[in-house]
């Protein structure tokens, strides 16, 4: 497999947006441009794309969103295309957005996977990260 890894820019945001809606990844309000555009004007190295440069088109088949707020880090929207799945990809992404958060000064990481996925928990499973099932996450928006 073949694929470069980088932080996506304002060109991506398209691709971003179709590679989420193509994968059938569970929707939420901020899937939209404007709130990707603002996650890359206020973190321009957050989103972390691969992409296929054996691909015409250099198409986006990867994605992971590595968050710092100055506390704690955070790993969410771990996309990866159907075509390249079983590939290491997703483990390329995970180790890109681990390193980018240690490079920023995070010591705890936390991945925030949707429960309802089983192909996701199986993934994280592998990954060696712990299951944490003492907390609950509540959300507003």
């Amino acid at each position: 497999m073949s694929v470069t890894l980088r932080a996506a820019t304002r060109a991506d945001v398209e691709a971003v947006l179709h590679l989420w809606a193509e994968d059938a990844a569970e929707a939420t309000h901020t899937d939209n441009a404007h709130c990707l555009e603002r996650l890359l004007s206020r973190d321009p190295e957050a989103l972390i794309v691969a992409e296929d440069p054996d691909d015409n088109r250099g198409r986006l088949v990867g994605t992971v969103v590595a968050a710092w707020d100055g506390w704690r880090g955070s790993v969410y929207r771990l996309v990866v295309a159907r075509t390249h799945r079983r590939m290491g990809l997703g483990g390329a992404l995970v180790a890109a957005a681990e390193l980018r958060l240690a490079q920023a000064g995070a010591e705890r990481l936390q991945a925030i996977v949707v429960a309802t996925g089983p192909g996701a928990v199986r993934f994280w499973t592998a990954t060696g990260w712990e299951r944490q099932s003492e907390r609950l996450r509540f959300v507003r928006g």
